[in-house]
């Protein structure tokens, strides 16, 4: 079982990767909707795939690293799971939008930094207990 402290500096790092792929996907939100007037849904779908797409490259190399990956053979199924989970997040993320922007009247940009922090707690859960081991172990079954 993996001790508290190594799941709190990966939720320490995969908040950071989240963050900056928060500050991508936000800034892309941001272009999309008042640059070039999208609407609010289609700009923030386009966010989020930029945001998924560099998560996924800073959670293999950095976040999960003293982790085994589940799937480390299987590269292809590994980001199908891993895109699968943020596709959910996707679609959390759009029905907290609508519900938010449209039914409890919040600013789409307030609405768009509580949807984000909803998904971010879904999708590191979700990718740790799906796609990491608890750690890597050496050729003696110790512990790096």
């Amino acid at each position: 079982m993996p001790t508290i402290y190594l799941v709190l500096a990966q939720l320490a790092r995969y908040s950071l990767v989240g963050g900056i792929a928060f500050v991508i996907d936000f800034g892309l939100f941001a272009l999309c909707l008042y640059a070039l007037e999208w609407h609010y849904l289609l700009a923030n779908l386009m966010g989020l795939i930029a945001g998924l797409t560099l998560n996924y490259a800073l959670s293999i190399s950095w976040v999960f690293s003293d982790c085994e990956r589940r799937l480390e053979n299987r590269k292809l199924a590994e980001f199908s799971v891993f895109a699968i989970v943020g596709f959910i997040g996707v679609g959390i993320n759009e029905l907290l939008m609508l519900l938010l922007v449209n039914f409890f009247c919040v600013q789409e940009m307030i609405s768009k930094m509580i949807a984000a922090t909803i998904v971010l707690l879904w999708n590191f859960c979700s990718r740790k207990l799906i796609l990491f081991k608890e750690r890597k172990t050496d050729d003696f079954g110790k512990r790096d």
